[in-house]
């Protein structure tokens, strides 16, 4: 089944899922229309997901955050509670941003994130589902705060979960590890423009070794290698989802010409840009 909620003054969106089959991620498919995030809950076995066209396993009684511009499928949605919400209804990055769009489940290094649960903390998890499903029957100028509240609860405690099972999260300050979600958010807006390390780092007022050093500890990739990944990730995206060229891919992902582009793509991939496009 599926519930909605909209604001016609905000355009803000909400919807929850159960067992509905409907629940997919469009990422470029959707042409930016309907930017929405997604929290599923699998509440049956362990199931495949398809994100991007790599295949994962979802373990049973887990979570996992999704981003607005993933394309996603799931083996059985029927065995999934969903909750989906764009910026409009529910984005509170200025003033409380570990729990808002731009936090930690959303922006943090790991992707995909599957996060477990036990038994008390399903519960909890169950608790919040009927709460929206209760919530949404209510028509009143107060279902708007209702729900937004509701969310806010579900998003607070999946990350007070991730975060457990989370190594540097035990081992680093919480401001330490709020550099890595920053970078990624400011990755997230600008590797389309800036591929080099300088310009996040300044933009954060680190230095690049800081940044290099930081992410070492926690044994994650390095900026400059979560850049190229990213960049790579999106040129993947053109290639599986739309009929740009090689020359258009190059231009929106800020290269100064197409050989560079391809050099660039050959050296991450292993393969040329139309070598790719032919296994596609």
């Amino acid at each position: 089944m599926k519930w909605q909620f909209e604001d016609k003054a905000t355009q803000g969106k909400f919807t929850i899922l159960v067992g509905d089959p409907s629940l997919k991620g469009e990422g470029l498919l959707n042409g930016k229309k309907e930017m929405v995030n997604t929290i599923v809950y699998n509440t049956g076995e362990e199931q495949k997901v398809m994100i991007d066209k790599i295949t994962y396993t979802m373990p049973p009684n887990s979570v996992l955050p999704l981003v607005a511009n993933q394309n996603f499928r799931f083996a059985d949605p029927e065995k999934l509670v969903a909750w989906q919400f764009n910026r409009d209804f529910y984005c509170i990055a200025d003033h409380d941003a570990e729990v808002g769009c731009v936090g930690f489940l959303f922006y943090g290094i790991q992707h995909p994130f599957f996060i477990p649960l036990s038994d008390k903390e399903i519960e909890g998890i169950s608790i919040i589902e009927m709460q929206c499903i209760e919530d949404m029957s209510i028509r009143d100028n107060m279902q708007g705060e209702m729900l937004r509240t509701v969310l806010k609860r579900l998003i607070i405690n999946i990350t007070r979960i991730a975060k457990q099972q989370t190594e540097c999260y035990k081992k680093f300050t919480d401001d330490k590890m709020d550099v890595i979600r920053k970078f990624n958010l400011l990755l997230e807006a600008n590797f389309r423009q800036e591929h080099e390390v300088q310009f996040y780092a300044q933009a954060m007022n680190k230095s690049p070794k800081t940044l290099t050093n930081l992410f070492g500890l926690c044994s994650y990739p390095s900026p400059s290698r979560l850049i190229q990944q990213r960049i790579i990730l999106e040129a993947k995206r053109y290639l599986y989802y739309t009929d740009k060229s090689a020359k258009e891919v190059a231009e929106d992902l800020g290269f100064t010409s197409t050989a560079h582009f391809s050099r660039f793509f050959k050296a991450n991939t292993g393969v040329n840009f139309s070598e790719f496009k032919e296994l596609v």
